[in-house]
């Protein structure tokens, strides 16, 4: 029988394991059906504990019932009049077992109304996290039964790992809502925007998409005079009225004083103009702070985009220079955006019309951005960055072509440039006795992931240029992962059998990942530098990057920085764990030969981290 139980308990743990926040109730009840079975009993139950509500909530339950009367009488039970088991549960938070003689209004006996008089024997144990009860596991015999030691033992094995699941849903979902909303008004930020106006523009979608992008009139004198903490609370009230008056539009908060509203409906630019109006009127009703009535005016850019035609980032930044038109105006005014098509048409038909002739060409060239510890100024790695010398436009970086490409279908002939210039000169650098404990970071697009034969490239590639697997680490997006997850997932399976390293970047931009990341042969989380910039000073920042920290911890995975640019920054990130980084504080990026002589030097001094911050004792 302890065999037995053993295989339950991995079973449970291997079924909860591949559980996410949408398929936890699912997952859960098919694990009660098992354990129903498996202790020979008639109904099982699964609640969690809500301290906000003071109540314990039916998360799953087992059989189902039938008839329950809506609302259900058993979905919710206050903890002022929750069943003695469920109290002491909470107690004891050691599992409790009940025999057929309970209080005649007790929930079991209830269940079990017509059954042997309505007796029960009930077992149940708490779900244990930190210290904490979050909920409760039980059993419900309708009759007596006698609960073995070694059934007890597996019933409180199981309730730990429905902790588990439930401790880390929880997590997921707070680093979820973390990554999408600001922290000061709760309103949403940029990167939700970003997501929301892509949903937006999406081919097919209904448009036009109206964006109103606003921006505060002169907030600064109500800092100055009244303070900062006036200040914030000028703008959480602000925030307050735009929900107000804005109904069911997204609205998200890019910082400081700026606001973007997105209509939920299809506006054309008269309409939305008018709507503009109004809400600009409204929002400039007089409040009272600390005795003094405030009014502020507030500016207004307008911009309209089409579906399957604009993207979000031109939407929005069409919009943010329409307000700096408005402001340039006094304020207090809408300005609306005029579609300068011809402009981004020629740029765009001039990317396309050079890119693909002037790769293998001497147009393309390389440049590396430095990874350092900062612990010892030590210089790790070098990520390789493409750059384009353009005949018309001068030196592009690669946000500038890079989307062209993939849309052109150039991204795998580009990135393959990439792939067998950078793994050259690392190797004429290692022949030199430069760089021989580095590694090469390479970044690899969506496109090259799903196309056939990549794998075969890097690895004869590699070979071709006499170098080892474990010193060339491939970067690849979050937008990558889940671009096509089933060929992401095999592609990087056999990438690992060649020997790379594996790279997610700019971690923390999305969230689709968290839940395939287990499944994944990851060795390195790159935390995106947006939420590294104002570490030290952006409290909602530190607690994603905390939360990210712990992650990599989670799943034994290497840590680096990006987009590190202040001394308090690299301070921070030292303190709780992350001593790998790469940004301007430390370098920009360089060419070749500039860091092969970095390489060379091994290290670089950093005078900004003098003083080396001191582990705190709740550091992750």
């Amino acid at each position: 029988m302890r065999r037995s139980l053993d295989l339950v308990v991995t079973s449970v743990a291997t079924q909860l394991m591949e559980a996410t926040a949408a398929t936890a109730t699912q997952v859960s009840e098919a694990v009660l059906a098992q354990l129903v079975e498996q202790f020979d009993v008639d109904a099982s139950f699964l609640r969690h504990h809500d301290n906000d509500i003071r109540a314990w909530v039916l998360v799953a339950e087992w059989p189902r019932r039938t008839n329950v009367p809506d609302p259900d009488p058993q979905a919710v039970i206050h903890f002022t009049s929750a069943d003695p088991v469920l109290t002491q549960c909470e107690q004891s938070r050691k599992p409790v077992v009940v025999g057929a003689e309970l209080p005649s209004r007790s929930l079991w006996r209830r269940m079990s109304a017509g059954r042997q008089d309505g007796a029960s024997s009930v077992a149940a144990a708490p779900l244990v996290s930190r210290g904490a009860t979050i909920g409760v596991l039980g059993f419900v015999k309708f009759g007596a039964r006698r609960w073995k030691q070694e059934e007890i033992n597996t019933l409180e094995a199981v309730a730990a790992l429905f902790a588990q699941l439930q401790a880390r849903i929880a997590a997921e979902e707070k680093l979820r809502y973390l990554a999408e909303h600001d922290d000061l008004t709760g309103l949403y930020n940029r990167r939700a925007l970003i997501a929301h106006l892509s949903e937006r523009l999406a081919p097919s979608s209904p448009g036009p998409v109206a964006v109103l992008y606003l921006d505060l009139d002169r907030l600064k004198p109500i800092n100055d005079y009244l303070g900062h903490t006036a200040g914030d609370w000028f703008i959480r009230v602000f925030a307050q009225r735009i929900r107000a008056c804005a109904g069911q539009s997204m609205i998200a908060r890019l910082g400081g004083d700026e606001f973007v509203v997105v209509p939920d409906q299809s506006m054309s630019a008269a309409t939305a103009e008018a709507f503009a109006r109004r809400l600009g009127a409204m929002l400039r009703e007089r409040l009272a702070i600390g005795g003094h009535m405030i009014t502020r005016s507030v500016s207004i850019g307008l911009a309209t985009g089409t579906p399957g035609r604009d993207n979000s980032t031109d939407l929005l930044r069409r919009a943010d220079e329409a307000v700096l038109t408005a402001k340039r105006g006094g304020g207090n005014q809408v300005a609306v955006s005029t579609d300068d098509m011809s402009l981004k048409s020629a740029f765009r038909n001039d990317i396309e019309l050079h890119l693909q002739g002037d790769i293998d060409s001497e147009a393309l060239l390389l440049h590396y951005l430095p990874e350092v510890d900062l612990w010892t100024g030590a210089i790790v790695a070098a990520e390789a960055l493409v750059r384009w010398r353009h005949p018309i436009w001068g030196l592009l970086l690669p946000d500038s072509f890079i989307g062209i490409a993939e849309s052109t279908n150039l991204a795998g002939e580009l990135g393959q440039w990439v792939m067998r210039s950078a793994c050259a000169e690392f190797s004429r650098w290692r022949a030199n006795g430069v760089g021989q404990s580095a590694v090469l970071r390479i970044n690899v697009s969506p496109v090259q992931l799903i196309t056939r034969g990549f794998v075969r490239s890097v690895a004869d590639t590699i070979e071709e240029f006499g170098l080892d697997g474990a010193s060339i680490c491939l970067e690849i997006t979050e937008r990558a992962v889940v671009h096509d997850i089933e060929t992401t997932r095999n592609t990087l399976h056999e990438l690992k059998e060649v020997g790379v390293q594996i790279a997610i970047d700019d971690f923390g931009s999305g969230y689709a990942v968290l839940s395939h990341l287990k499944s994944l042969p990851v060795d390195i989380l790159k935390i995106d530098a947006g939420f590294v910039r104002d570490l030290g000073t952006n409290a909602g920042d530190l607690a994603i990057v905390r939360a990210i920290i712990g992650l990599a911890e989670a799943f034994g995975l290497q840590l680096v920085a990006e987009g590190v640019e202040t001394p308090a920054a690299a301070q921070t990130l030292m303190q709780h764990g992350c001593h790998r980084a790469q940004g301007f504080l430390l370098s920009k990026p360089v060419p070749g030969n500039a860091m092969e002589a970095l390489l060379a030097a091994r290290w670089m001094p950093l005078p900004f981290l003098a003083d080396r911050p001191t582990l705190s004792a709740g550091a992750v």
